[in-house]
């Protein structure tokens, strides 16, 4: 046997056997011990004693019955959906939006508040997770997932740069899990925008592809081969920071100062700027610095600029990138998660981990 496999012990093959089967439910709803055999494999002994064990961990129940041939009913069995929960977060500069979900990816909760009077962003996640959990028993949350502007450190987790959030610091990700007393982790707003259009947008099925983000700031975030590309510090895809024509380059060295696309592409620096076509060559600079890096099929225009601009400006910026580097022909498309992206980002990420640590407990 080669190093590092492991061999195929009977509480290994249970547990494979028991993640299908959990899957199977997740995935078709409802479904007898004689269906769940078939689908696995199983005999119809180990079938049973699957769903007995599902049913001792409190993971799976019985819902109804289904008419069969000859025979009593068969009875089916389905995901316990309040075994576990998940709070996806959405942290701004001056709100904090949550979602609760249970362990089918259903939203059982969800609030929004103002952070314009706190200073102690324990406080407000703490808050922010029971209220959206509302009745559900915090002893069932599995996982918190909070998305934030700025750099998330891929070696520790904790925020090391956040521009937005100056109460935000390092040392919070210990804080929070303290606090909370289940895993707690910080992932960039962006990387999660584009989490939720590579399972629900306009990226679904595409491996490669970078999500753009043209807001109050700008950012890109990079799936490569299907998952998601953060660097050494967590500052892959700070694309306000290149360096663009008509964009003045930063004099220091500190890392709140605007970067050259940041002032030409942001919010503000658009605001006044009716010319589509100006507002689409501006927005190709930056394109097409990232695509002639990472040569993607696809690019996500994402954030209350590019939806303002709508399908037309994505049309306008394809044609110029196009211009700007014929080597490349990546598609430009509008995002389709428009409402609450990150905070969809948060939870779908969130019930992963938590469907990932039920189904191999």
């Amino acid at each position: 046997m080669s190093p590092g496999r492991r061999p195929g012990t009977p509480r290994l093959l249970r547990a494979l056997n028991d993640r299908a089967a959990l899957e199977l439910l997740l995935a078709h709803g409802p479904l007898t011990r004689a269906q769940l055999g078939e689908f696995t494999g199983l005999s119809k002994v180990t079938a049973s004693q699957l769903v007995e064990r599902l049913e001792q961990r409190g993971l799976v129940t019985h819902v109804g019955s289904q008419a069969g041939g000859r025979g009593p009913n068969a009875l089916l069995y389905a995901l316990v959906a309040d075994s576990a929960y998940v709070v996806g977060v959405d942290v701004g500069p001056t709100r904090v939006q949550a979602a609760a979900a249970d362990i089918t990816g259903k939203i059982v909760g969800q609030v929004a508040m103002s952070t314009h009077d706190s200073d102690d962003p324990v406080g407000v996640v703490h808050t922010a997770v029971t209220r959206a959990l509302g009745s559900a028993p915090l002893s069932r949350l599995k996982r918190v997932v909070l998305g934030t502007p700025g750099l998330v450190d891929p070696a520790t987790g904790d925020l090391s740069f956040a521009w937005d959030l100056p109460h935000w610091h390092q040392g919070l990700l210990g804080a929070l899990r303290e606090d909370l007393g289940v895993p707690v982790v910080f992932e960039n707003d962006v990387n999660l925008a584009a989490v939720a259009e590579s399972r629900q947008g306009a990226a679904v099925g595409v491996d490669d592809f970078v999500l753009i983000w043209v807001d109050r700031g700008v950012g890109m975030a990079s799936m490569i081969n299907g998952r998601l590309h953060r660097g050494v510090t967590g500052a892959a895809g700070e694309i306000g920071y290149l360096p663009v024509p008509g964009g003045e380059l930063p004099t220091g060295a500190s890392p709140r100062e605007q970067g050259s696309f940041q002032k030409v592409m942001g919010a503000e620096a658009v605001a006044g700027v009716t010319d589509s076509d100006e507002l689409a060559r501006r927005l190709a600079l930056g394109v097409t610095g990232a695509c002639v890096v990472l040569d993607p099929s696809l690019v996500v225009l994402a954030g209350s600029v590019a939806r303002e601009g709508g399908q037309d400006l994505a049309e306008r910026v394809e044609r110029e990138v196009h211009a700007l580097a014929p080597i490349i022909r990546p598609k430009v498309v509008l995002a389709e998660v428009d409402t609450d992206p990150v905070l969809n980002g948060a939870l779908l990420t969130a019930v992963d981990a938590a469907r990932e640590e039920l189904f191999e407990s």
